[in-house]
């Protein structure tokens, strides 16, 4: 039986005390992302997906998922997504970045997306800083790596661009904007295993501009 190719996907989800005010919507928009993920994996059958899921506040660090099979990705709901505390943001990224980099050094035929979703700048990291992040980013994108930063109420692009991941996209903080951001997350992710399947750089341009608005 020929062995199929491995998709890692990394989420890292912002569960600080500022998310609370969007908390439904997310749960809701991150709810069908999960149902775009399992039909992904239908969709191209010569891939297999992997989720490891972290959420994360000043509190610590909620490991959801990490390598799992997709097909163990479930639903969450308010008991398991409760906004509260600051934003660590680069601790998050750290520890599982890291982790995931650990658990697949034996590995060699796959491909890494880290989705970044967050409402506000780093704030209360205590074991990496902005330059030992960009380091990490850089030297996994080395590897093939894709990184995608998606954000609000902060400018997204310059903070993305300090730890070196261009492909970003901003959000508006309501109930229509979070379903857009998740609508095109979803599509993009879908294009994502088409590059794969069609051997295309899966760095350029993850999140395609949006159109130009008629007057």
């Amino acid at each position: 039986m020929e062995k199929k190719h491995q998709v890692h996907n990394l989420i890292i989800l912002d569960e600080s005390g500022s998310m609370g005010s969007i908390k439904e919507f997310i749960i809701s928009g991150f709810n069908e992302l999960v149902q775009t993920i399992h039909g992904i994996e239908q969709q191209y059958p010569e891939q297999e997906h992997f989720i490891s899921f972290v959420t994360f506040n000043g509190m610590g660090q909620k490991v959801v998922h990490f390598r799992e099979p997709a097909a163990r990705l479930g639903k969450i709901d308010g008991s398991k997504y409760q906004p509260n505390s600051m934003t660590p943001l680069y601790d998050a990224m750290g520890d599982s970045i890291n982790r995931l980099k650990q658990e697949l050094e034996k590995e060699s035929d796959y491909n890494v997306l880290v989705t970044i979703l967050t409402d506000g700048e780093e704030n209360a990291s205590k074991e990496y800083n902005g330059d030992a992040i960009k380091k990490l980013v850089e030297e996994m994108k080395l590897s093939g790596w894709t990184f995608t930063y998606i954000g609000t109420d902060h400018d997204i692009e310059k903070f993305a661009a300090n730890i070196s991941i261009t492909n970003v996209m901003y959000f508006k903080k309501d109930l229509r904007g979070v379903n857009d951001m998740f609508e095109k997350e979803r599509h993009a992710r879908a294009m994502y295993s088409n590059k794969i399947r069609n051997k295309e750089n899966t760095d350029n341009d993850f999140y395609e501009p949006d159109e130009p608005k008629k007057s």
